[in-house]
């Protein structure tokens, strides 16, 4: 029987003609990590979805290359630099986002990246109303390639400035812009890098 996606190896034979090794399941490797990754995000968030505070839903773009991402966020009780009517707050953020880029020979044309990021906000004490934020975290990527784009490294830095607006019954939603800068600092050449200009949607459940 003939299972999609699964490759059988030939069963080798010993001296008398017995069977030393029977079926091998053979699945390409790149898809393996993507998979676990994929489950891995699933399964924690699963564990720990009564404690989150929040959830995203991202779109972002260059000149050749599109993003999509998901995120789940956890809210910081601790408030810095406290103004009048303003402070300093932030949050975790955990992601996991598709990339697609222009083809190119010898090059996947899409990835998956998964990170996680402290987000720092110079925000309103009330919450509502407009703010700026900036972050910078570590993200992992499926593929160093993508279209004519070498990362050198799986491992990736990736930094954003935004501003957004909260407004809703409780402040509940909240949308913004951010421009995000991934690279690996140089740690591995080749290191091109990517800026994606991003479109945000996020809603707090508290």
């Amino acid at each position: 029987m003939r299972v999609p996606g699964v490759r059988l190896a030939t069963p080798i034979l010993k001296q008398g003609g017995t069977v030393s090794s029977a079926v091998i399941a053979v699945m390409p490797v790149k898809k393996i990590t993507r998979d676990v990754m994929v489950t891995a995000l699933l399964l924690t968030l699963s564990a720990s979805a009564a404690a989150v505070d929040g959830m995203a839903l991202e779109t972002g773009y260059d000149n050749r290359s599109e993003m999509a991402r998901v995120a789940v966020q956890w809210q910081w009780s601790k408030r810095w630099f406290q103004g009048k009517g303003w402070h300093l707050g932030g949050y975790w953020d955990l992601s996991a986002a598709h990339w697609e880029r222009d083809p190119a020979p010898d090059s996947p044309s899409s990835l998956t990246e998964i990170g996680l990021t402290p987000v720092f906000r110079l925000q309103a004490d009330g919450l509502r109303g407009a703010y700026l934020e900036g972050g910078i975290g570590a993200h992992l990527l499926t593929s160093t390639k993508l279209g004519d784009k070498r990362f050198g490294s799986t491992f990736q830095f990736g930094d954003h400035l935004g501003f957004g607006y909260r407004f809703g019954v409780r402040e509940a939603y909240d949308l913004s812009y951010r421009y995000q800068h991934l690279s690996n600092a140089d740690i591995k050449n080749p290191n091109d890098g990517i800026n994606f200009h991003q479109v945000r949607l996020q809603y707090w459940f508290q």
